[in-house]
């Protein structure tokens, strides 16, 4: 299982990653991320809620979701899934649109694995990024502390479906 967990590929200088063990299998973590009623329950960081998750699961398919504040500010994320690996792995970005449309203002690409071992699921996340200011623009908006509650959402609810 090591090899596995070593064989993703090194990170690049614009790279930021995020490694998790999951008490749940890769199933329901999948389960989670391409069903839009799980989605919602978990992507973004509570007290944050997602008001509109609208995913086509396959590759060139859209990811549009709507996150709201509390203060009621609302962010849009939109992208497309680019790759789709059942049980193993996701990869998307919103450098592109659905119907593989550019985006007018890409910011990263992501590219999630899924490993299982034991039972439960080592789950990788990586964000990736254009340049150096990109990075650190993600970086400083809470990459690790935002991603980290939102994996920890994930865990509660993929472990709860168990």
């Amino acid at each position: 299982m090591t090899a596995a967990l070593d064989n993703l590929g090194d990170l690049g200088p614009y790279d930021l990653e995020i490694r998790r063990f999951i008490n749940a299998p890769a199933s329901l973590i999948w389960k989670c991320w391409t069903e839009a009623e799980h989605l919602k329950q978990w992507f973004a960081p509570k007290p944050v809620v997602i008001t509109t998750c609208d995913i086509d699961p396959r590759p060139g398919g859209r990811f549009h979701i709507v996150m709201r504040t509390p203060d009621g500010a609302e962010f849009p994320v939109n992208g497309v899934f680019l790759e789709l690996q059942e049980n193993r792995r996701i990869a998307m970005s919103d450098c592109l649109q659905e119907g593989w449309r550019p985006a007018e203002k890409p910011f990263f690409s992501a590219v999630v694995d899924f490993i299982e071992q034991d039972g439960g699921t080592h789950y990788i996340a990586r964000a990736l990024h254009k340049d150096e200011e990109n990075r650190k623009t993600h970086e400083e908006m809470g990459f690790h502390e935002g991603w980290g509650t939102c994996i920890s959402q994930l865990a509660d609810l993929a472990e709860g479906m168990k």
